[in-house]
């Protein structure tokens, strides 16, 4: 199984079980009992499933799909537990493993809705998309002859995806452009690039790490040796790792992500139901960056192995943390596979703990210096993210609940750097020029000079 990057008893109740457990004859006798209620009640349960389930066949206005029927008793079921529980079909399943391979069937771009419309927000290089002609900005309005206009973005994102050397046709609209632009495009195998990087400077490596799939910690390593290839080390005074609005993804890519960021010690424990369960991570294979000084960049769309990460290096003081909270998804999904045709289950399993044990769950990551962005206008009531806490159904943390996490956490980066305040800070921080910890942008006033953690 692959994990993926989350009772009250009334005295009177309490009382009477004491009493009743206090010789081992009698504790058996009541577990038996209690054990015997619990079966019954879950078999009457049952079959009252049975019985709506025949009504609904029998009885409906339309005769229905058995295996849908089935399909959406278990969706539901699975999504009473929590936010991150879940079912996948069988396509819903391939789906996933696209994802945590980082490879699929596709044209290579990057899309977000905007205004009921997909806009492409980057084309990738060397892809058919970038071949064809697609430009950052270009509003997609029509697939293959059908109307995005009611769509969701996934299922926008799914009918481009397909089989490769399949054809798809697409309609933009360009800004400056006299008229809709047709394009047809043939599909190819896209393989996703977590990790894009460059030299800052002459002294300091950016490296923006977008997600934790299986291509992760190899496209980490590649960056830093190219960074130290095109900057002496003499002259190399650190590294911004950028982690801002990556979701997430694959445990064991954020604990080897931070195994080659830190020499040695614990990246991350997991805690499940029973204190047997629990799981202790550490780092292994040495920290490719040789001790040069950290500055990750978190904000309120960094989730569940971004915070593993983020969390392990503060914990170790091996980074400074700037920009804003992080989201809080601090459960641990177990990929459960059902067999042939049968798809798989995501099952919250366990809670993530940073090294100092402090519960990731519904609280987040707190940085070190805060650095608020100047939001444009139209982007203001996108800006934020409310984070895992203001999620229906969410799991609790194990820690104290903190003021104003329900208020939400700014996730805005700017698309130029020359206005991104946190990046501003995090060129500042290494250079050896800090900002207050309090402050709420990068243009304050400097109060101090100190070398980073190491």
């Amino acid at each position: 199984m692959r994990k993926n990057v989350g009772f009250f008893l009334g005295s009177v109740a309490g009382a009477c079980l004491t009493l009743l457990v206090t010789s081992p004859q009698g504790a058996h006798l009541v577990n038996a009992a209690k054990a015997a209620a619990r079966s019954d009640n879950t078999y009457s349960q049952l079959n009252l499933f049975g019985e709506v389930f025949e009504k609904v066949k029998s009885d409906y206005v339309e005769k229905p799909d058995d295996a849908k029927l089935v399909e959406g008793a278990i969706n539901g079921m699975i999504s009473s537990l929590d936010p991150h529980s879940r079912y996948m079909n069988e396509k819903g399943w391939a789906e996933m493993q696209e994802t945590t391979h980082g490879e699929f069937g596709g044209l290579g771009i990057e899309v977000t809705m905007e205004d009921g419309l997909i806009k492409v927000v980057a084309p990738i290089d060397d892809t058919p998309a970038s071949r064809a002609g697609i430009m950052s900005g270009d509003v997609i309005t029509a697939i293959d002859d059908e109307q995005i206009q009611g769509m969701t973005l996934d299922q926008a994102v799914n009918k481009m995806k397909g089989t490769p050397d399949s054809s798809i046709r697409l309609k933009i609209i360009r800004k400056d452009a006299d008229k809709p632009i047709d394009l047809a495009i043939v599909r190819e195998i896209i393989r996703v690039r977590p990790v894009k990087y460059h030299a800052e400077g002459g002294d300091i490596g950016y490296i923006r790490i977008s997600s934790f799939n299986e291509q992760t910690t190899e496209g980490l390593r590649k960056a830093i040796s190219d960074v130290q290839k095109q900057i002496p080390q003499d002259k190399l005074v650190g590294y911004v790792i950028d982690l801002r609005n990556n979701p997430g993804g694959l445990l064991d890519q954020a604990v080897s992500v931070t195994s080659t960021l830190m020499q040695r010690g614990e990246v991350v424990s997991t805690r499940g139901r029973l204190p047997e369960e629990t799981q202790r991570f550490t780092a292994h294979g040495g920290d490719m960056t040789k001790g040069k000084p950290l500055v990750v960049l978190i904000n309120g769309g960094s989730a569940s192995a971004s915070e593993i990460v983020a969390g392990a290096l503060h914990d170790h003081k091996r980074a400074t943390l700037i920009g804003t909270r992080s989201f809080g998804k601090g459960s641990v999904q177990t990929i459960i596979p059902l067999g042939p045709g049968n798809g798989a289950l995501a099952l919250t399993t366990a809670r993530y703990f940073t090294p100092s044990g402090h519960s990731i769950q519904a609280l987040g990551i707190k940085p070190d210096v805060e650095v608020l962005q100047d939001v444009p206008d139209e982007f203001k009531t996108r800006a934020e993210i409310k984070g895992e806490i203001s999620m229906p159904g969410h799991l609790l943390g194990e820690g104290p609940d903190q003021a104003g996490l329900s208020a939400g956490s700014q996730s805005y980066v700017p698309p130029d750097e020359k206005n991104d305040k946190a990046l501003a800070a995090a060129f500042k921080q290494l250079r050896g020029v800090t900002v207050n910890a309090d402050a709420k942008n990068a243009d304050s006033k400097t109060v101090q000079k100190r070398p980073v953690p190491n």
